[in-house]
């Protein structure tokens, strides 16, 4: 009768598989984790949902939904503008002023000519978006001065023409037709107008990045600029482009937020840019580039809308919501941290086996 002896060579040899399953199966975990995040912001807005139907059962009424979309339509658009920015490693602090241009001179032109159709406003805004854009995209291309300081600069730019043009004026609901405002009061099958208009731009753009060669260029370019130039990428070219997007999406929500509100000032959407960013940042786009997706863009504004709504509803000062989304920043930019950590560490260690 024949025995199997296990030798300490055969012994060693299980140990060394063993410790690569172990290895795999935490890395495999890792990219999981990676690839999920997503899905943990879809989580966590549920908790906050039903965290705060728990504390105040009549935060869940139509009305709130209603104004959480109508809200954060807006936001998602900008932070899905900003997203394509950050993903190569730039940023647009002059989103605000630019919404605040657009839904000025939008509202003018509905005082100058009442009758204008709505698609005519709309594509002003988007237009007076491209031109911002196109200011910025020059800049930083063009002009190699730092995305951060470019925008910066053009966010107060932008922001002191508007106020020497309102010079204290103001367009109020009165002076838009209604064919204009329904596209904040009207709804299709219960879901508000606007809604639907930002999920339409917001679904095109994600098709654009995920789907098209001068999406994914974006990624390349955040990933590593010089490989990305290596690989035949224009990196001038897309940085231009990104700007342009960020722009003309910026110049089309002033419209919107023109019809949401009704009324506008030199001071309209001031310091909507940081509320962006910590949606950008919350919804885990990397504010080191070359990671990051629409869909959580868009949850990231989500869970910042739901959180506003809440401490209304509860009752808390207003001044917690800043402190709650700098907070979010924090933590959100440590877990994309961590993770890259750990994802270099196991790269290292399977190149030491290998």
């Amino acid at each position: 009768m024949m025995r199997h002896s296990t030798t300490p060579t055969h012994a060693a040899h299980m140990q060394s598989t063993e410790a690569k399953h172990r290895t795999s199966g935490a890395g495999g975990l890792i990219s999981t984790i990676a690839k999920s995040r997503e899905t943990t912001l879809f989580v966590v807005l549920i908790l906050l949902v039903v965290g705060t139907a728990l504390a105040r059962p009549q935060f869940l009424n139509l009305q709130n939904l209603r104004d959480v979309l109508l809200n954060v339509s807006i936001v998602s658009l900008l932070t899905a503008g900003m997203t394509v920015v950050i993903l190569m490693r730039h940023i647009d602090l002059s989103v605000g002023s630019t919404v605040g241009v657009s839904a000025y001179a939008v509202g003018s032109l509905f005082v100058a000519f009442p009758h204008m159709p709505v698609i005519v406003a709309l594509a002003a805004g988007l237009a007076i978006g491209l031109v911002a854009g196109g200011i910025n995209a020059l800049l930083v291309a063009v002009g190699r001065v730092p995305s951060l300081v470019a925008t910066l600069s053009t966010l107060y730019i932008f922001r002191g023409a508007d106020y020497a043009w309102v010079h204290g004026g103001q367009i109020n609901a009165t002076s838009l037709p209604e064919s204009f405002s329904r596209l904040a009061t009207g709804a299709v099958l219960g879901v508000p107008s606007l809604a639907l208009i930002a999920a339409f731009v917001l679904i095109g753009l994600s098709i654009y990045l995920k789907q098209f060669r001068g999406g994914r260029e974006h990624y390349a370019i955040g990933s590593n600029p010089e490989a990305a130039r290596l690989a035949g990428v224009s990196v001038e070219r897309r940085v231009m482009a990104g700007f342009l997007i960020s722009g003309a999406i910026a110049g089309f929500a002033g419209a919107l937020w023109l019809a949401r509100f009704g009324t506008v000032d030199a001071s309209t959407a001031k310091g909507i840019e940081l509320q962006v960013v910590a949606a950008a940042v919350v919804g885990s786009v990397a504010i080191t580039g070359g990671v990051g997706t629409i869909l959580g863009a868009t949850l990231g504004a989500l869970v910042l809308g739901v959180i506003s709504i809440a401490l209304v509803v509860l009752h808390v000062s207003p001044f917690w919501e800043q402190a709650i989304e700098g907070a979010l920043i924090v933590v959100a930019i440590t877990a994309d941290t961590l993770l890259a950590r750990s994802v270099a560490k196991r790269m290292m260690r399977k190149r030491d086996h290998g």
